[in-house]
């Protein structure tokens, strides 16, 4: 039998570790740690650097695997997110029974929260039908509190709704009718580009709570230009960025 705990490590600050999730930190026999390959080492950096300040524990094996990528040529979206999932399951998979060949307790750290544009829960669940797994789900301080507090702005007007998608959704749809206020997350190509940026207020972070934030704000068509140029360069300093901002109209 295996328990498996994702847990929700916020935006890569230490301090955003909940009471819950240190203490399941401390309570598992392996953790996992995915790779990304080169360019991306920092972020299986940071997990364990998380682990070496918050774990007490002296038998907790922390392990590294090599994350697949998706296949570019697979030309359905979809089909392409499932079988990438699917190769992840199966890597966690055989990792586990080479550590643990008799069952235990394995944690797997989240950045953010689990259930926000996340598909570990998703890739838990392949495996949850494969063989017996119990899973708990920690919560965890998301990119979108770490904005808006980073800004001190709240995320809504008052009484109204505000919607998160996702820069792909911006690009192709536009602007949603759900809400004059969006949080936009997973945009690779920065996509406010492609909307009239009149009567438009922006608010912007990288590496949000982490030291190295970067934070703009400003009427979109007066910080647009700033805003691509700086996440063009501080994608180059770290060999990768990870960004989110809210859009009001």
């Amino acid at each position: 039998m295996i328990d498996l705990t994702l847990i929700g490590i916020g935006t890569g600050n230490p301090q955003h570790l909940t009471l819950q999730a240190s203490a399941a930190l401390n309570g598992v026999d392996l953790i996992l740690i995915p790779n990304k390959g080169a360019g991306k080492d920092d972020l299986a950096g940071l997990r364990r650097q998380i682990c070496d300040q918050v774990i007490k524990k002296q038998d907790v094996k922390i392990v590294e695997f090599d994350l697949p990528t998706r296949d570019p040529k697979t030309p359905d979206y979809r089909q392409r997110v499932d079988d990438w999932h699917d190769a992840i399951a199966g890597v966690w998979s055989a990792t586990i029974a080479a550590h643990l060949p008799k069952g235990g307790k394995v944690g797997f750290l989240v950045w953010g929260d689990p259930s926000l544009y996340d598909s570990t829960m998703r890739i838990a669940d392949r495996l949850q039908r494969q063989q017996k797994i119990a899973l708990t789900v920690i919560p965890g301080i998301t990119s979108v509190q770490a904005l808006t507090a980073s800004h001190a702005i709240p995320i809504n007007e008052i009484g109204a709704p505000f919607t998160v998608t996702t820069g792909r959704q911006l690009r192709d749809h536009g602007w949603p009718d759900s809400a004059d206020t969006l949080v936009v997350m997973l945009d690779g190509d920065c996509s406010f580009q492609s909307l009239d940026a009149e009567n438009v207020q922006i608010w912007w972070s990288a590496y949000a709570g982490m030291p190295e934030e970067i934070l703009i704000s400003g009427a979109l068509s007066d910080v647009s230009d700033q805003i691509i140029k700086t996440r063009a360069t501080a994608r180059a300093d770290h060999g990768w960025i990870m960004d989110i901002y809210l859009l009001r109209r």
